[in-house]
């Protein structure tokens, strides 16, 4: 595990404690990644909840609860269907904040629309409207996916700061 990634997930655990909040994460392409690297934290347990990898539409379907008609109007890749990813973590954990990630990691699976690098986040604390962006990443499939995860906890971070 590289230096700031080990960082990062301490300053999310720093803060997610000092806030007494329960952590869950919701991933696709990042295949658990976030989850790794935030289980690599000693004491994680303590501010980390669980993780849900839903690759498939079938698994964001049934562990998260997204709507069927989300991924039909919308797709997989989308800050809709990183939202309910995100509420569908919270509802189906003990967590009180949640990330999701989900995108095209490369290296085929782009469109004219949503190009190879193209990732959906956002991030939900419970009683409040999540958040999404999208973000535009550059390099082959794992660059795409670190940069992903990097995303993900900076921006969970920065929420987490401000509230």
């Amino acid at each position: 595990m590289d230096a700031d990634l080990v960082a990062l997930s301490e300053a999310v655990g720093s803060a997610c404690l000092q806030r007494r909040l329960l952590l869950a994460a919701a991933e696709s392409c990042t295949g658990g990644w976030t989850a790794q690297v935030i289980t690599h934290t000693a004491g994680s347990s303590a501010w980390f909840d669980r993780g849900f990898v839903t690759y498939s539409n079938e698994a964001k379907l049934e562990l998260l609860g997204v709507a069927p008609e989300t991924l039909q109007h919308f797709g997989a890749v989308s800050p809709e269907t990183a939202t309910a990813m995100a509420e569908g973590a919270l509802k189906n954990s003990k967590a009180m904040i949640s990330l999701a990630i989900t995108g095209i990691a490369g290296p085929s699976g782009g469109s004219p629309g949503k190009p190879v690098g193209t990732v959906c986040f956002a991030w939900c604390r419970a009683g409040e409207i999540a958040e999404s962006e999208t973000a535009h990443f550059a390099g082959d499939r794992e660059a795409v996916r670190r940069q992903a995860v990097v995303f993900s906890l900076r921006g969970l971070l920065a929420r987490l700061d401000t509230a």
